[in-house]
C-alpha cells in the first residue's frame, strides 16, 4: 500500500502494541468502571459515557500507533504522531485530581516537540527531496542536517521520556488511571518514541562518533538522574514514573553504541521494558483498587492477601533490575557488550565515553533493584497497615490475569532469549549480530532453580528442629516492640536527601529546576509580568514608550 510499509522492525512493534491494547481492554473492563464510579463520583450515565469514551480513546490509540510504525512516508507519520499526542492528551485528563494539569503539561511537551519535527521533517525533505523514508539517507556533514536529526530526536525524546523532556511521565503516572499509565508511559509511547530513534539513527541518518557520544551520554544522564529521584518516591505510582523514565536510558544508550549488538540490546530492552513496566502498572492498579491508595507509608503486608498480584509484581521487579535469568538481564547484558565494541572501536574520547557509560548503567542497575526494594518492602513484605489490613483480597480474574501473561512472557522471553525473541524479532530487525561472550539461559536457569531449592529444603530443615532460638527482633542496635514500632520501607533511603553532595540537587529537582516545562512557563509568565508592567493604563508611561519607539526607529534608519 502506498506510504507503508512492513518490514522485521515495524512488524514486531505493531504485534507487540496489539499484545498490550488487548491486555488493558481486559484489565480496563474491572478497573475503570470502579474509578469513575468511586474515585470521580460520577452518576450512573456520566460512567457509562466516560467508560465509553475512554475504550473509544483506547482503539484509536492502538490503530493510530499501528500506523506510527507501518508508515514510510514522513508526512504521514507525522500526522500519526500528531494525533497520538490529542490522544495521549484525552485519556491523561480522564483521571482524578490534577489530571488536568498533568494533560496540559503532558500536550505542551509532547506537543512542542512534534513542532520541532516538523521542522526536523521540511529540513531533511529541502536535503534530499524526498518524504519516502526507504529512499533518504542523509549524512551528517552539515549543520541543517544534524538540525534536523535533533529536532527528530527531540520528539522521540519526549514520547519515548528520556531526560530533559521526561517531566510529564512521574505526574501522568500519578493523576491518570492505572490503566493509561500501564498502556501510554509504560508501553506504547516507549515503543514508538525507540522506534522512531531507531529508525532514524540506521536508516534516514548515518551517524558519526560525535552523535554517538551524544546519544551514549543522554542515555546515561537518564538512567542515573531518574533513578535517584525514584530512590526517594513515597508514592507508588510516582517511584513507577521515574522507574519508566529510567530504563529510557539503557535504550537510548544501546541505539547509540552504533553497533548490531548494542542496537539489538536497545531494541530488545525496548520490547522488555514494555512488558515488566507494565505488569508492574498493573500490579500497582489491583494495589490500588483495593487500598484505595498508593501512598507507600499507608500499605504493607499485602503479599499473602493478594498472592497472584504479588508474585506477578516480584517477576517484574527481578526483570527490570536485571536479575538472571530473567529478559531484563538479557537485553541489559547485550547493551553492556555493545558498549565494549563500541570502546574497542573509538577513539579515546569515545573510549572514555564508554567507560563512564558503563559503569552508569551497572550502576543503575543496583539502584533500580534497591529501589524496588523498597517498594515490594512498603507494599507487600512490611507489616500491614490502616485500610489494607482489613479489606485487601486478590483481584478479580480480568486484573490479575494481564499480569501474569506479563511475568510469563518475562521469564520465557529471559530464558529462551536466543529461541524466541532474539531470533524471531530482534536480529531480524538488526541483522549481523556477533555476542563477545556466551550465556547458557537454560543452564543457568536450571542452576537458579536448584539452588532455590537447595535453599527452602535447608530452611524447611532448620524449621523442623525443636532447638532453634527464637528472640525479639534487633533493629539497629536496639531491641523495640513491633507492635509499637513499624519499620516502613517508604522511608528507605531517606538519608540520601541529607547528604551534603546530594542535598541541593534533590531540593532543586523537587523545586522544578530541572523540569523544563516549569522553567519554561516561568520564562513565559515573566515576560507576561514584564510587559504587564509596562501596559498599566498609564497615559504619560504610553507617551514615553512611544517617543522612546521613534527614537529608536530614527536611530536604526538613519545612523545604521
Amino acid at each position: 500500500m502506498a506510504g507503508f510499509r512492513i518490514d522485521p522492525l515495524s512488524s514486531f512493534v505493531a504485534l507487540a502494541i496489539l499484545l498490550f491494547t488487548g491486555l488493558t481492554a481486559v484489565y480496563s473492563s474491572k478497573f475503570i468502571p470502579q474509578f469513575f464510579r468511586l474515585r470521580k463520583g460520577e452518576r450512573p450515565t456520566a460512567e457509562r459515557t466516560h467508560v465509553l469514551l475512554y475504550y473509544i480513546y483506547i482503539i484509536f490509540t492502538a490503530l493510530v500507533s499501528i500506523g506510527v510504525v507501518l508508515a514510510d512516508n514522513l508526512i504521514l507519520l507525522a500526522v500519526f504522531w500528531g494525533f497520538l499526542g490529542l490522544l495521549l492528551y484525552l485519556l491523561i485528563n480522564l483521571g482524578a485530581g490534577n489530571s488536568d494539569a498533568a494533560a496540559k503539561k503532558t500536550f505542551i511537551i509532547v506537543g512542542g516537540t512534534d513542532a520541532l519535527m516538523l521542522l526536523g521533517i521540511g529540513i531533511i525533505y529541502y536535503l534530499s527531496g524526498h518524504f519516502r523514508m526507504d529512499r533518504i539517507s542523509l549524512e551528517l556533514n552539515n549543520g541543517l542536517s544534524v538540525l534536523a536529526y535533533l529536532c527528530i530526536a527531540a520528539a522521540c525524546f519526549a514520547k519515548a521520556g528520556a531526560m530533559p523532556f521526561h517531566s510529564w511521565i512521574p505526574d501522568c503516572a500519578e493523576a491518570a488511571p492505572l490503566p493509561v499509565a500501564a498502556y501510554l508511559p509504560a508501553a506504547i509511547d516507549k515503543l514508538l518514541g525507540i522506534y522512531l530513534l531507531a529508525r532514524i539513527s540506521l536508516e534516514l541518518f548515518v551517524l558519526h562518533q560525535a552523535m554517538n557520544i551524544f546519544l551514549m551520554l543522554t542515555g546515561a544522564f537518564t538512567i542515573l538522574a531518574a533513578v535517584m529521584m525514584a530512590l526517594a518516591q513515597h508514592n507508588m505510582k510516582r517511584l513507577l514514573g521515574y522507574h519508566a523514565v529510567s530504563q529510557v536510558g539503557y535504550m537510548v544508550l544501546g541505539i547509540g553504541t552504533g553497533n548490531p549488538i548494542g542496537i539489538a540490546g536497545g531494541l530488545f530492552h525496548m520490547l522488555n521494558n514494555a512488558l515488566y513496566k507494565s505488569g508492574l502498572f498493573f500490579a500497582a492498579g489491583n494495589v490500588e483498587y483495593r487500598a484505595d491508595t498508593a501512598d507507600l507509608d499507608k500499605l504493607g503486608g499485602l503479599s499473602r492477601r493478594m498472592p497472584l498480584t504479588y508474585i506477578s509484581f516480584l517477576v517484574a521487579v527481578l526483570s527490570i533490575s536485571g536479575v538472571p535469568p530473567f529478559n531484563g538481564f538479557v537485553s541489559k547484558w547485550m547493551i553492556y557488550q555493545g558498549l565494549f565494541a563500541q570502546f574497542q572501536a573509538a577513539s579515546r574520547i569515545g573510549q572514555a565515553v564508554s567507560i563512564f557509560c558503563l559503569a552508569a548503567a551497572m550502576f543503575g542497575s543496583c539502584l533500580t533493584l534497591a529501589s524496588f526494594m523498597k517498594l515490594l518492602h512498603a507494599v507487600f513484605l512490611g507489616r500491614a497497615q490502616g485500610l489494607g489490613r482489613r479489606t485487601c483480597v486478590e483481584v478479580p480474574w480480568q486484573m490479575w490475569l494481564p499480569g501474569i501473561i506479563l511475568a510469563g512472557i518475562c521469564i520465557i522471553f529471559g530464558i529462551f532469549a536466543y529461541q524466541v525473541p532474539l531470533k524471531y524479532f530482534i536480529f531480524p530487525a538488526v541483522g549481523a549480530v556477533s555476542f563477545l561472550g556466551d550465556w547458557q539461559a537454560i543452564a543457568s536457569s536450571l542452576l537458579i532453580l536448584l539452588g532455590l531449592g537447595l535453599g527452602l529444603w535447608a530452611f524447611k530443615l532448620k524449621g523442623a528442629r525443636a532447638d532453634v532460638r527464637q528472640d525479639a527482633a534487633f533493629i539497629g542496635g536496639e531491641t523495640v516492640a513491633l507492635d509499637e514500632n513499624r519499620v516502613s520501607g517508604a522511608d528507605f533511603y531517606n538519608t540520601l536527601k541529607e547528604l551534603k553532595c546530594l542535598k541541593a540537587a534533590y531540593n532543586k529537582a523537587e523545586a522544578g529546576y530541572f523540569d523544563l516545562y516549569e522553567q519554561g512557563r516561568a520564562a513565559v509568565f515573566g515576560i507576561g509580568r514584564f510587559f504587564q508592567y509596562l501596559h498599566n493604563g498609564v497615559l504619560p508611561t504610553y507617551l514615553v514608550w512611544t517617543l522612546l519607539g521613534m527614537i529608536g526607529l530614527f536611530l536604526f534608519l538613519f545612523l545604521k
